[in-house]
């Protein structure tokens, strides 16, 4: 459950403060913009079939400002 995500800080604060820290990292604008990565993130949960991650990286492809297309596109590269 994407909205109960979070929860899993319960049992081991200090793990997920190093988790977030690095996933924010991974993800923030570099070399590759915030756009992108979010469409590789979104390519890469579908190749792998992952539920919640195909969820989560689709709502942050639209808030980075992807499309649909730009999101269909991605997830055909990865499936080639």
């Amino acid at each position: 459950d994407l909205a109960k995500f979070a929860s899993i800080s319960e049992g081991a604060p200090e793990l997920w403060a190093k988790f977030s820290e690095w996933y924010g990292a991974v993800f923030a604008e570099g070399a590759l913009s915030e756009r992108e990565k979010a469409l590789i993130a979104l390519a890469v949960a579908h190749a792998v079939q992952c539920p919640y991650c195909i969820d989560a990286y689709t709502q942050a492809c639209l808030d980075k400002g992807s499309n649909k297309e730009q999101m269909t596109e991605a997830v055909h590269v990865a499936s080639a």
